[in-house]
């Protein structure tokens, strides 16, 4: 398990590692046919900055190489607001008085209908709140199986599951599963999640073990921006990421740093900023250090930020996103999670990226490519 592995990683070397690499670094790591950990590092720390042109003409290049010039759009649905956990950062935290929603079989399936009025979406990434009691693996199972006759690629966001859980989902048209650690500072992480079942940091990290065992086809990854270093933390993400490529290498990645926006509570400011041009230096040095990961920006986003880094290393993006549950259609007025940036509808998402040369990918994934997978008995 990843956790086990990390256990022997320090953050405070890891840090300090950082901050010391040299132009010499840089320059070796720009150099490098295939990068490593240590390389990675150089090409996020300040040492890099000077070469931010350099390394986005990199990006530019291995992106559009694997990718050619697509990006994907996706789509999120929050199905509830209902959660367990204490996290200080998030609006959805336990103790903050507001209407928690749980959304009924029928509502889920008017969201469908009202997403699909948006655009020709396929990509549909379901995201709850953790409270397993009355939002748990039975009621996902029920959203997926609605969600299979409007939708052909299907994501999930929920809280950590048992491997068997996972791969039981898997029998319910899930395709992939996205996960935040959020932090990967051990010392840190209690401070953040202090009650609730996301309070237990090995049972998080190790989730994407348990993801890999039962077969999921995309994994993604994500450090929240905002709580920790951010240079020590996506290096960190850095080394989860090949950990995983070794032990579970037929599963796809992806790969999301947002960047922290106020939550609805308003009581947790960001410990970290993270620059527009230090933004763009991580998602240059994740290119650069793999070719072929998936890089994924949010609605968290600006819109003039996203369409320039479509250019440059960014290869898929939600768009017209409600971070309400039901936002959709059945409770338009309910409490966000986090406030968007990027307030342009999907066709003005579409729009734009054609003007910049981009290919805006509605689907990437279809059920026929299920029927070449091996057969497994039918779950309850």
């Amino acid at each position: 398990m990843f956790s086990d592995y990390l256990k022997d990683i320090s953050w405070e070397r890891t840090t300090e590692a950082i901050y010391s690499k040299t132009d010499a670094d840089v320059r070796r790591a720009l150099a490098a046919e295939h990068c490593t950990v240590d390389d990675f590092m150089a090409l996020i720390s300040p040492a890099a900055a000077p070469y931010l042109e350099t390394m986005a003409r990199l990006s530019r290049r291995y992106t559009e190489e694997r990718f050619g010039r697509t990006i994907s759009l996706f789509i999120p649905l929050y199905l509830t607001n209902s959660c367990t956990n204490s996290c200080v950062y998030c609006g959805f935290h336990i103790s903050n008085p507001m209407k928690r929603t749980i959304l009924t079989p029928e509502e889920i399936e008017n969201e469908y209908r009202a997403i699909k009025r948006l655009g020709p979406f396929e990509n549909l990434l379901l995201v709850t709140g953790e409270n397993p009691a009355l939002a748990g693996v039975d009621y996902i199972a029920r959203a997926l199986d609605l969600a299979k006759p409007y939708f052909s690629n299907l994501k999930i966001e929920i809280m950590p599951l048992k491997a068997e859980e996972y791969e039981r989902l898997t029998h319910h048209g899930l395709n992939g599963v996205i996960c935040f650690q959020e932090t990967y500072n051990r010392a840190r992480y209690n401070v953040y999640h202090p009650r609730g079942m996301k309070s237990r940091f090995e049972w998080r990290v190790d989730g994407f073990d348990r993801m890999g065992q039962a077969g999921v086809h995309s994994i993604g990854l994500g450090v929240l921006i905002g709580l920790e270093e951010w240079r020590t933390d996506v290096t960190m993400m850095a080394r989860h990421l090949r950990y995983l490529q070794k032990h579970y290498w037929r599963t796809k990645y992806s790969v999301n740093f947002p960047r922290m926006r106020p939550a609805e509570n308003e009581g947790f400011q960001p410990n970290v900023i993270m620059s527009d041009r230090e933004l763009a230096q991580a998602t240059f040095a994740m290119r650069i250090f793999d070719h072929d990961v998936d890089i994924s920006y949010s609605t968290r986003e600006p819109a003039a930020i996203r369409d320039h880094m479509a250019t440059l290393g960014v290869t898929t993006m939600s768009a017209e996103s409600k971070t309400d549950p039901g936002g959709y259609y059945s409770h338009p007025q309910a409490l966000e999670q986090f406030h968007v940036s990027d307030e342009r509808t999907a066709v003005e998402v579409e729009r734009a990226l054609k003007r910049l040369g981009r290919e805006p990918v509605w689907k990437d994934w279809d059920a026929s490519f299920d029927m070449m997978a091996p057969q497994h008995p039918a779950q309850p």
